[in-house]
């Protein structure tokens, strides 16, 4: 089967030959995680009686966010994600999730009991 239309993600054409073409993005640039203050709390609102650990204030681009989300699922061995600008990973993983950040170089607070 020859490629589908909906492959195509953000193609442009154009007749003009001196086109350059520019990504535009809303995403905040990242800055290395000796500059981040970070806030890592556990929420059970609004989640079945199941507890997450938030982790808040991250700066930076969404892809970097995720690719954060990603490697704390791996260590914790859980589910999670990155939506609506936190990082949430199922379970509470506080402890471990806060070693980890300061480990790559960024300010940890906890809040919360």
């Amino acid at each position: 089967m020859g490629k589908s239309k909906k492959n195509r993600v953000n193609v442009v054409y154009s007749t003009n030959p001196h086109f350059d073409f520019e990504q535009t993005s809303d995403d905040e640039t990242s800055i290395p995680f000796n500059e981040q203050k970070l806030y890592v709390s556990i929420d059970k609102k609004n989640r079945g009686g199941k507890s997450v650990t938030l982790i808040e204030d991250f700066r930076g681009s969404d892809e970097d966010a995720k690719e954060l989300a990603k490697k704390l699922k791996q260590l914790c061995c859980v589910g999670g994600g990155y939506k609506n600008k936190e990082i949430y990973i199922q379970g509470n993983q506080r402890d471990k999730v806060s070693n980890f950040l300061e480990k790559l170089g960024a300010s940890v607070k906890l809040k919360g009991g």
